[in-house]
């Protein structure tokens, strides 16, 4: 049975995001210079999801840290993983990560056609506080503007906790 951690991204594992960005997105994904660039970005932060086994990347998420506020640059699951939570511990992980970097607030932009991602950024508080009108520049798609709570809240600690222990045994993680 495969053994999962989650690492910070390292070069090493920029072939494997690339890899995984193609599959998701096709040709309208990051380059390898832009992730290049986020390692040396002194506000960016990303974790990568690593099968032990194989060692290799399988998923990955990136947050840009600005004062109180942290923005979800991209969140991806290799499409042989998707469906296992992995997503949840990723978006766990960076929210973690906002706890001790006391940002209390997290924004993002999502595609109006990916339910997928709507679906799990809402289970995790977030609501749609705006549109971006043709933010996507393969396709000119409008993007929601999504927004949690402050996260020291206790009704979002609350939720916070209650996804943690849902998720909590789904996979061999480190």
């Amino acid at each position: 049975m495969a053994v999962f951690k989650i690492v910070k991204m390292e070069h090493c594992y920029i072939d494997d995001i690339l890899q995984v960005e193609e599959l998701c997105y096709g040709a309208h994904h990051w380059s390898k210079d832009s992730f290049l660039t986020e390692l040396n970005n002194k506000i960016s932060s990303y974790r990568c999801i690593i099968d032990e086994e194989k060692n290799k990347c399988v998923g990955y998420m990136g947050i840009w840290k600005i004062a109180d506020e942290a923005h979800i640059t991209n969140l991806s699951v290799h499409p042989d993983y998707q469906n296992r939570k992995f997503a949840h511990r990723l978006l766990l992980a960076s929210i973690d990560e906002c706890y001790e970097n006391k940002i209390k607030y997290i924004t993002l932009e999502v595609r109006e056609s990916n339910a997928k991602a709507i679906s799990l950024y809402k289970k995790f508080g977030f609501k749609s506080l705006g549109k971006r009108k043709k933010y996507y520049q393969d396709n000119n798609e409008d993007a929601y503007i999504m927004w949690s709570e402050n996260i020291f809240d206790k009704k979002y600690k609350d939720l916070y906790n209650k996804i943690r222990s849902e998720i909590e045994g789904t996979e061999n993680f480190d």
